[in-house]
């Protein structure tokens, strides 16, 4: 592994993942519902043997009071989020949305990806407390 990589956290989980969603682009290609991204990604996910949780319920609670619930698209391998998107640009509301599941969860890392027209964009969301 390369020196700068060492620095990077969950840097051959996060090249694996992005390989896996460029072989469901190549397969499915782009301009589908997100629903149907998930589902590909998934069997993906299966034919590798990878551990995932798909549509996890998160309940988020102040003591004993439940306020609410997020549902990840993806839990992979128990410390990466996984938010799948079908479109081209990033939004602010896309961000926030990964980082408050970092947080209910307690995890370090999200990765908010696209499937666009011309393959896969991705950004990693870093969980800094």
């Amino acid at each position: 592994m390369k020196e700068v990589e060492k620095d990077i956290i969950y840097a051959k989980e996060c090249y694996e993942l992005i390989g896996f969603m460029y072989d469901v682009w190549n397969v499915i290609g782009y301009g589908h519902k997100e629903i149907f991204y998930q589902k590909a990604v998934a069997e993906i996910f299966r034919k590798n043997n990878k551990n995932f949780k798909e549509q996890l319920r998160l309940r988020v609670k102040m003591g004993e009071k439940e306020l609410g619930i997020y549902i990840l698209d993806f839990l992979y391998e128990d410390k990466i989020v996984i938010e799948l998107k079908q479109g081209e640009n990033f939004s602010r509301q896309d961000f926030n949305q990964i980082y408050a599941y970092l947080k209910a969860t307690n995890l370090k890392l999200g990765l908010l990806i696209h499937f666009t027209r011309t393959g896969i964009k991705f950004k990693r969301i870093v969980n800094l407390k």
